[in-house]
């Protein structure tokens, strides 16, 4: 439930609050694409690129890393927020540790089980609220959430949160995503209403 506290919070400009996140497949009426089916005794996390330490975690591998709360707002680009989301997962700072990027790592591109991507540069993932997450609510992730494993960065509209994170690949240059590369902001920053492309 939102905080006493949370519907007197200033949304960003053009946002409106609703109740909850809208789910893939299920409660979205402009998605009507399946989404992928995991199964956790086969998954695996793939982190590498320009990092001392690659790593391939399965999923116990994952939940064995440090696990962290992260309680923030969910801003979707379409014009919807849902405020007071409680995440559970590993907080990106971890990542960052135990993977430990060269000096030429400076940004990252995270890459789905359906083929989507989007990236950020390291510094935008080092905040204390950027988590790899499992859980919303105290509960495992729907497969519409993005089961069993999304990134959540608060300050950027939703499509920089990506579904599904199956590979976490550290480069020297910028890799524009999925919608960046069809006229989406780069910067998404919800604050700044940054939606698409100057």
């Amino acid at each position: 439930m939102p905080s006493e506290n949370a519907s007197q919070r200033k949304l960003p400009p053009g946002q409106r609050q609703i109740s909850h996140i809208l789910r893939w497949g299920v409660d979205h009426p402009s998605i009507t694409a399946d989404t992928p089916r995991t199964d956790l005794a086969s998954y695996v996390l793939v982190i590498d690129g320009k990092v001392k330490n690659p790593v391939r975690l399965t999923w116990p591998q994952v939940m064995a890393l440090q696990q962290s709360i992260s309680i923030s707002d969910f801003h979707c680009v379409e014009g919807w927020s849902v405020l007071d989301c409680k995440w559970e997962g590993v907080l990106f700072k971890e990542i960052t540790k135990l993977v430990k990027p060269t000096e030429s790592g400076k940004f990252v591109t995270f890459e789905c089980a359906d083929g989507y991507t989007t990236s950020l540069t390291l510094d935008e993932l080092q905040g204390d609220d950027i988590i790899l997450a499992a859980k919303l609510n105290g509960k495992e992730l729907e497969q519409g959430l993005g089961f069993p494993l999304r990134l959540i960065v608060p300050s950027k509209y939703a499509y920089k949160s990506a579904l599904w994170v199956i590979h976490i690949h550290f480069t020297s240059k910028k890799e524009r995503g999925f919608w960046e590369r069809r006229g989406y902001s780069d910067n998404a920053d919800v604050w700044s209403n940054k939606r698409f492309s100057n």
